[in-house]
């Protein structure tokens, strides 16, 4: 055929034409189920809730004796107490915890003296060394929202939550075609003139690499008519078609032709070396729009061409964004406190508020698979060190790239489900949102804010002077204003009990006779309990387990349903995850406390377009237990 000039185009911009390209044709993505343990950087089609509690069953720590905390009051190095062999059970690490003790002593800190009996010098506090339910993933809980990329981590937390199977974009079959006159399979000894054929092993790499299944065609010869019949019998097999050395700027370019052929070229020539005479075109196949792509004969081209153009088009059918891990700089949110004798490595969620970057450290126990699943970084805590103060800069090994760290919005404050589906929702309708949240309390909320460490957070702090939520608090701690409150919905709390009440719990004053579980201080459901607490005219001593703290809702529900507490404070919608009883006793105010200048945040933006919209009243309808408030409301 006759020489042709390619065109020029700059990369951004040819990326730009290519993807909208493909958009705008409708190309999509496909669904299919598959084992959990299978899913191993797979893309989840939707949210991933957790089926049963992580772990299900109160567990021992350690290896040492089970026992009831209160026998060991009163033990010191110099009055030791003893206890009779009927008093206590030797466990192991991963027993179940016994039905008649509530702590573990490690075994280093017995002493065994006759006849069974052993002695301690130091008294045992209720629930240590146990791993209780729902520690690491409470039942209900989102383990991720819709197209997150499953890692190992997570694929163990789904399975520790008893997530057996889960729905995943379906990857793309991309079609390798190599062309050549003088290309030969890979051999030891080649004749002059021959020339190896590993660009199609380098691009299949890749393309396993990005989450692609690939099939490579046999090599076809430089034959206009072979290599059109190859594109076309690739596009009815195949998701994506990449014909490799068939794009030139000489007078043998048979790519565009072929594509032109049998579909339409969107651009030929990217101005880029290498990898200039790159085809980029499509077909359509069954109503389906097939991606075709003419890759330069050298390999250093054609790698650059797929790193550029052909994985940004893949990521669109698999909902995916490709990952880099660059190091930054980062505020640590709370005191981090290290062994001298380790390099440790902290897994933490990381964003950057208003030119702050933050790195809000997770919990680090060993059995908390859940704080990978969350981690946006990791910080190292060098050997020799002992840690880092709170507002010490620290470096940060992202497991995020820097752009989306930059524009991730920040939620901290009071835990409630509608938060992470406000976040599902968000990735749904915009899969590059990013959002991180951590539960820290109503009030532990109010402080990140303070501190310039978070964009919003959720908030709902009663006035017990005056039956108000929110606004007191505010205007005692942000006295120069700073930020606004956004109105959000009211939520039904109560005692979330065994189903069917069966011990007849009715009032606070009848948790002066069960055993109770309680929210963490500074907690809106913590300073509400404690009002109403006051109105029965009870003292927190008089509960059985008021110092039994949990942080979220669903974690409170977990303990109820397993029997370790009859009775605890949370929402309708936590109890009804658990299918437990629910004893109502107020409607409350549930806000949003949002820092100023988050007004311009491009994802809040985002957070309150979902929060006014039907999806979203849907999502709280089924939950259970809300009322919309005028979402998005500024009302202070």
């Amino acid at each position: 055929m006759a020489f042709k000039y390619l065109s020029n185009i700059p990369l951004n911009e040819a990326r730009s034409q290519f993807l909208e390209t493909l958009k705008s044709n409708r190309l999509h993505s496909e669904i299919e189920t598959i084992k959990t343990v299978d899913a191993n950087h797979r893309i989840a089609a939707q949210a991933v809730y957790a089926h049963i509690s992580a772990p299900h069953y109160n567990s021992c720590a350690m290896d040492g004796i089970a026992l009831d905390a209160s026998l060991t009051f009163g033990a010191t190095d110099t009055l030791p107490i003893t206890l009779r062999p009927d008093q206590f059970r030797w466990v192991n690490t991963g027993d179940p915890l016994p039905a008649d003790c509530d702590c573990v002593v490690m075994v280093e800190d017995v002493i065994e003296a006759d006849h069974g009996a052993i002695q301690l010098f130091a008294a045992a506090v209720p629930w240590q060394h146990i791993r209780q339910i729902g520690e690491d993933i409470a039942q209900g809980d989102m383990i991720i929202p819709s197209y997150t990329e499953v890692s190992p981590a997570i694929q163990g937390a789904m399975l520790a939550a008893g997530v057996l199977q889960v729905k995943v974009i379906k990857k793309p079959l991309v079609g390798v075609i190599p062309t050549g006159n003088e290309l030969v399979s890979p051999q030891t000894d080649p004749q002059e003139g021959d020339i190896i054929e590993f660009n199609s092993t380098i691009i299949k790499g890749m393309l396993e690499d990005w989450g692609c299944d690939v099939f490579v065609y046999p090599i076809v010869r430089d034959e206009q008519a072979l290599i059109t019949a190859a594109v076309r019998k690739a596009a009815t097999q195949c998701d994506f078609v990449l014909l490799n050395a068939g794009s030139s700027a000489g007078k043998k370019d048979y790519s565009v032709d072929a594509i032109a052929e049998i579909g339409e070229v969107i651009l030929h020539g990217v101005a880029i070396r290498p990898g200039k005479p790159v085809v980029l075109g499509f077909a359509r196949e069954a109503a389906k729009i097939i991606p075709l792509v003419g890759l330069p004969g050298y390999p250093v081209s054609a790698i650059l061409v797929l790193e550029e153009l052909v994985h940004p088009a893949l990521n669109l059918i698999l909902m995916k964004v490709d990952q880099e891990k660059p190091i930054a700089e980062a505020i640590v949110s709370r005191r981090l406190t290290s062994s001298l004798k380790y390099l440790e490595f902290i897994r933490a969620r990381v964003g950057n508020v208003n030119g702050k970057m933050v790195a809000m450290p997770l919990n680090r126990g060993a059995g908390v698979v859940s704080s990978f699943v969350k981690a946006d970084g990791i910080i190292e805590v060098p050997q020799n060190t002992e840690g880092f103060e709170a507002g010490e800069k620290v470096p940060v090994n992202l497991l995020r790239k820097m752009e989306d760290i930059d524009k991730t919005l920040v939620i901290t404050g009071s835990h409630d489900p509608l938060i992470d589906e406000l976040v599902d929702l968000m990735k749904i309708k915009w899969p590059d949102s990013q959002v991180v949240s951590s539960h820290v309390g109503s009030l532990g909320g109010l402080m990140a804010l303070k501190r310039g460490e978070s964009h919003l957070g959720g908030t709902h702090l009663l006035d017990e002077a005056t039956g108000e939520y929110n606004k007191s608090y505010i205007l005692r701690y942000f006295p120069n204003g700073g930020v606004k409150l956004i109105s959000t919905v009211f939520r039904s709390q109560g005692l979330m009990v065994a189903k069917g009440n069966p011990l007849d719990i009715e009032l606070v004053a009848d948790l002066a006779r069960v055993n109770y579980v309680n929210r963490q201080k500074g907690s809106g459901t913590r300073i509400l309990f404690d009002y109403l607490l006051k109105q029965a005219r009870l003292e927190p001593a008089q509960i059985k387990g008021y110092d039994r703290e949990e942080i979220t809702h669903t974690a409170v529900a977990a303990a109820v349903a397993s029997g370790t507490a009859d009775a605890g404070m949370g929402i309708l919608a936590a109890a009804k995850i658990y299918d437990l009883g629910f004893v109502p006793l107020i409607w409350e105010q549930y806000d949003l406390l949002v820092a100023e200048k988050t007004f311009e945040h491009p994802e809040f933006k985002r957070l309150l377009e979902v929060m006014r919209s039907d999806a979203f009243a849907e999502k709280l309808e089924k939950l259970g237990g809300y009322q919309l408030n005028k979402p998005g409301e500024v009302i202070l």
